[in-house]
């Protein structure tokens, strides 16, 4: 790799050339690239588009108002306090933005433990609240999950959208990864690490400890959902076009998928 970085590009496309020159180990491992652009001017044109209201109350829906602005805080190209201030100017009462500030609020928390825990974030913080111990799950993520040819429509249409844009929305992670960990007996890390190759805003912090939340490792119980939570965050975007519909992995009550999944009869849930 060269000492002295380019700058300047006569367009994206000559950009994407000189990465692809300069990083030939990284452009063999993958050959997508996010059409998601960076830089200050593009942050400033999204935080303009914040609604805080509308985010409070439509967040956890996949076509949902979420601010994308995720990419940009990670990276430092704009700051928590710069996107509280924005979201605190666009509403009437301060409790209006009180979802959209207490999530950056998270993200900070998450940042926090980092600093304290530092590389012990890769390790389980506590044991799994599964049934099953740790060595009990498979170190490797499946071919097929990464792929994306499991066969179930969500899951593979996360895959792809992890891979070819370098972003999934927060619900859509939480379904992913519970599948990983729950469904196919994967250890939290082998996911996480996945993640990190492919998201714009992967930092181990927020990205390992929500996989932990995921898994049990760093909460009083493992996250699952069933197919009738992901269909209605979802729109039925998934489940209409699914070959499995009314058959796939995640038909039941969180009660029987609970007992299902795993040893202990822990109270799981979304």
């Amino acid at each position: 790799m060269s000492s002295n970085m380019r700058r300047e590009f006569a367009s994206r496309d000559e950009l994407i050339a000189y990465l692809r020159r300069e990083f030939p180990q990284a452009a063999a491992r993958s050959g997508e690239v996010s059409a998601i652009r960076g830089g200050r001017q593009e942050a400033e044109v999204r935080l303009q588009r914040i609604d805080p209201r509308r985010y409070a109350a439509t967040r956890n829906y996949l076509n949902g108002a979420v601010t994308h602005l995720s990419p940009y805080i990670r990276y430092g190209v704009l700051s928590l306090a710069e996107v509280r201030d924005a979201a605190l100017s666009r509403v009437r009462r301060p409790a209006d933005a009180a979802k959209l500030v207490s999530e950056l609020g998270w993200r900070d928390y998450w940042q926090r433990l980092y600093e304290r825990l530092g590389d012990d974030v890769w390790r389980d913080q506590e044991p799994y609240k599964t049934g099953y111990r740790a060595d009990e799950y498979a170190a490797e993520l499946p071919d097929d999950i990464i792929e994306g040819r499991t066969g179930l429509a969500c899951m593979d249409a996360f895959s792809r959208d992890l891979r070819s844009t370098g972003y999934l929305h927060n619900h859509a992670r939480m379904w992913l990864a519970s599948y990983v960990v729950h469904w196919r007996r994967v250890a939290w890390q082998a996911g996480a690490r996945w993640f990190l190759e492919h998201l714009l805003d992967g930092d181990p912090a927020s990205n390992n400890l929500s996989w932990q939340w995921v898994a049990s490792t760093f909460s009083h119980k493992p996250y699952i959902f069933n197919r009738e939570n992901l269909e209605r965050f979802t729109d039925g975007v998934y489940c209409r076009t699914c070959p499995l519909y009314g058959r796939c992995d995640f038909e039941g009550t969180h009660e029987a998928l609970n007992r299902r999944l795993f040893r202990d009869a822990t109270d799981a849930g979304g």
